[in-house]
């Protein structure tokens, strides 16, 4: 069964941090582009970093840029997003997902086929 799962979402005082994690599951994330999403308590889906399959390429909101950092573990199946100076506005469940022929960063939800169920990071004031 392919499936992506993200943990590393909680709670967090402003300011702080938090790295979060994509792990797939029957397939392996290293010839695939990864997109992670937001979505506030709008419900809007905002697409906040990817990176590319070579990983020459990653992408981020301007909202998050120079906070958060998107990589690549040791590890093939795995995903991090490190989440610096974290503030309220970043509240929301955060998803990773790809797309079995995904290979460049795409910033629209519509690209990405497969998703996880997401995490729930919350920032207090």
């Amino acid at each position: 069964q392919v499936q992506l799962v993200e943990s590393g979402g909680a709670l967090v005082q402003s300011g702080g941090s938090l790295r979060l994690s994509c792990e797939a599951s029957g397939f392996t994330l290293d010839r695939l582009a990864i997109g992670w999403f937001r979505q506030g308590p709008d419900k809007t889906r905002e697409g906040v970093a990817c990176i590319s399959a070579s990983s020459g390429t990653t992408l981020y909101a301007d909202s998050v840029k120079g906070r958060y950092t998107i990589s690549r573990g040791d590890n093939k199946n795995i995903v991090y997003l490190q989440m610096d100076r974290l503030s309220p506005d970043d509240t929301g469940v955060y998803y990773c997902a790809t797309d079995r022929y995904l290979a460049s960063c795409a910033t629209h939800a519509f690209h990405y086929g497969t998703w996880g169920r997401g995490t729930q990071v919350t920032v207090s004031p």
